[in-house]
């Protein structure tokens, strides 16, 4: 009798400790922490890239009314914060926009109006870090029925680290040549990341002067974002 009582203990010890054992490398049920939990990539936010910002300003009275026809010339600032080519390359850009808004570009009149040039560039956000291709997460715990259990979560990133945002903007200022009254004057603002294919030099100035004579000459202190 004393052999088949200790026989049943031992079956039902073993019982009453399978749940523990079985449940030690997983959690039952859903678990945030175990293998079918899903990676979340660091959500990264783009949407300042590529978009173009504008203002500008016109003169009050009369001397405005002269804006968009006679001769013009155009000229990009020599201050150092741009090369030659590239003021040459924002130079031909806006004498392009000019020309289309009814402007005589190809008269070097002395009289007429002088468009100022400036082209400027600025890190706005740094480069991302380098990054850990595969990071992981362990938890351990104990669940309602004394079971006890462990989480194993694997992220996977094989994205490249974003290089610098950078930000590029026009300024341009039109002034009556007899005079040197400013009749107008505007900037155009673009953020691209740096050494983005897509945003060559030529496709910079194209952009910024397109947007900052659309609607030539505009209203007085608008802002346009787009």
């Amino acid at each position: 009798m004393r052999l088949l009582f200790s026989a049943a203990a031992v079956a039902l010890i073993a019982v009453a400790a399978t749940p523990a054992i079985a449940q030690r490398w997983g959690y039952p049920g859903p678990s945030p922490y175990g293998w079918g939990a899903p990676y979340s990539a660091p959500v990264r936010d783009r949407s300042r890239e590529g978009k173009v910002e504008v203002t500008r300003f016109i003169a009050d009275g009369a001397a405005a009314q002269a804006l968009g026809h006679g001769a013009v010339t155009v000229a990009a600032a020599g201050d150092g914060a741009a090369g030659d080519g590239e003021r040459a390359t924002y130079e031909a850009a806006v004498i392009d926009r000019l020309a289309g808004i009814g402007y005589d570009t190809a008269n070097g009149s002395a009289a007429g109006q002088t468009v100022e040039l400036q082209i400027r560039h600025a890190e706005i956000e740094p480069p991302e870090a380098p990054r850990k291709p595969v990071s992981g997460s362990m938890s351990l715990g104990v669940d309602s029925r004394g079971g006890r259990y462990a989480g194993l979560a694997i992220g996977v990133d094989m994205r490249k680290p974003l290089p610098a945002l950078i930000s590029t903007r026009l300024d341009a200022r039109i002034r009556d040549k007899a005079s040197g009254t400013v009749l107008w004057e505007g900037h155009a603002d673009i953020a691209t990341r740096e050494g983005d294919p897509k945003w060559t030099e030529q496709a910079l100035a194209t952009r910024l002067a397109g947007a900052l004579f659309s609607g030539f000459p505009g209203k007085n202190g608008e802002t346009i974002r787009g």
